[in-house]
């Protein structure tokens, strides 16, 4: 018999009691954690669960690798200063090389780096700052479906209404442009004929001068979209992106907080599509599971003064270590290729599923950032053949795989779409127990909802 003080209900009412309306993971996943390893978590009843979510992404070699753990220890245990601000160390100086060195070699030799404050939030809202002083202008261009954090700057970027509608005077001059999306084409077309008219509409809507938008001081996109559903931009539209934001003298940022760092089976992916960024946005995966976020940027942009953009918590010395560890691990082509190839092995099992029920729309996505998009089999399809988004059914399939001890998210429009955002290391084991118990209870909720 457990203690009352052991047990889930125990730790999870004192929470309730305490902590802010706001928190939101609790609430799909009602467990107090006391160990984790790798891809595997474990309750304080002793009940072991498989993480698909692995913080949201922050974890790209899983929990407590043994390499970034030790390196944490040695370096607590050296007696080097844990919190510099901006004042730099041998540990920064290192990890500043090598991030450096992960960039495309136009890039190399011609930025600079802010760190900021720990969340990717704030690596956004030092970009959009950074981009408004030195073009000297205010409009900002975002894409519907964008996440882009919950700070008052990022939050008015992104696409979700959710938290938008009860937080008013958000950042004024943001305008969104469609984003491509085949499944649920904002034109009604899908398809190549969706990303030709995606292409289209972003270069009139900028270079028309009856537009009404006046020229921004950025252009920000996800290379793929995270909390949008898993939608990967197709390479021909992030092309023309960089293509008419140089032709116009816009910066473009990437925003690859969630999508970086291997995820995508390259270092960055923006990779996939042979683009240069002005900026890209790193957080999450960065810091070896340590808090961190930093803003790499064209040094054409360095105008800003000191002190122009600051964070009390930029100079965590443990997530520079743990993140040198990270880089040090993922970008080999070696790693990078393991992440594709178990990428494709999930996707090709998603496909075999996707024959056999009725309630799954679309399987997409670039390594190990996957999403499966969940439909009402019974609603009404629309003009380019897709079904509606069943939030519901995604809620239930994610309840029920919980119950059998896996941890996935959802995201994407409505809540539909189930996300798999797996260590980068997942072992083919753990592949196939996450993917048999998901195919399980997808089957199981395919027949509630056919019935």
């Amino acid at each position: 018999m457990l203690d009352n003080t052991c047990t889930n209900n125990y730790y999870i009412s004192r929470q309730d009691s305490t902590e802010s309306n706001a928190r939101s993971y609790p609430r799909k996943f009602p467990v107090s954690l006391k160990k984790a390893e790798g891809s595997w978590v474990e309750d304080v009843e002793g009940n072991r669960y498989l993480d698909a979510l692995c913080g949201a992404g922050t974890l790209a070699l899983g929990h407590n690798y043994p390499e970034i753990n030790s390196n944490m220890i040695s370096l607590i245990n050296s007696g080097i200063p844990l919190h510099t601000l901006d004042i730099t160390t041998p540990i920064k100086d290192e990890f500043v090389e090598k991030l450096i060195n992960t960039l495309p070699d136009e890039l190399k030799g011609n930025v600079k780096l802010q760190f900021c404050s720990p969340s990717g939030t704030d690596a956004v809202d030092a970009a959009l700052k950074l981009c408004k002083t030195a073009t000297g202008r205010e409009n900002i261009i975002a894409f519907g479906g964008a996440y882009h954090g919950m700070g008052h700057g990022a939050l008015s970027l992104t696409g979700n209404l959710t938290a938008k509608n009860h937080v008013h005077g958000l950042m004024p001059g943001v305008h969104f442009m469609p984003y491509p999306y085949s499944y649920r084409c904002p034109f009604g077309l899908g398809g190549e004929a969706g990303i030709d008219a995606a292409c289209h509409f972003f270069e009139k809507s900028l270079k028309d001068p009856e537009s009404g938008i006046t020229k921004p001081a950025a252009v920000i996109i996800e290379p793929i979209q995270g909390e949008g559903g898993a939608i990967p931009a197709p390479k021909k539209f992030l092309q023309t992106v960089r293509r008419v934001t140089k032709e116009l003298g816009i910066p473009l940022i990437v925003d690859e907080i969630q999508c970086g760092v291997g995820r995508s089976g390259k270092f960055f992916a923006f990779e996939h599509s042979e683009i240069v960024p002005d900026l890209i946005l790193v957080s999450k995966a960065i810091g070896g599971s340590q808090p961190l976020s930093v803003v790499i940027y064209n040094k054409d942009l360095d105008i800003w003064k000191p002190g122009a953009h600051a964070g009390t918590f930029r100079g965590n010395q443990l997530a520079m270590s743990a993140g040198t560890v990270v880089m040090d691990n993922v970008n080999t082509p070696e790693f990078l290729e393991e992440v594709t190839k178990k990428g494709e092995t999930i996707q090709e099992r998603l496909r075999d599923l996707k024959k056999n029920v009725s309630i799954i729309g679309d399987i997409r996505g670039t390594g190990l950032m996957i999403g499966v998009e969940i439909v009402d089999p019974q609603g009404h399809i629309d003009n380019i053949g897709s079904k509606p988004a069943s939030g519901d059914l995604a809620i239930l399939i994610q309840k029920e795989c919980f119950k059998k001890k896996l941890i996935i998210e959802k995201g994407g429009r409505y809540g539909s779409v189930i996300r798999f955002l797996t260590a980068l290391n997942i072992t083919d084991k753990d592949i196939d127990q996450m993917l048999t118990i998901f195919e399980d209870v997808v089957i199981k909720v395919d027949e509630y909802a056919t019935k």
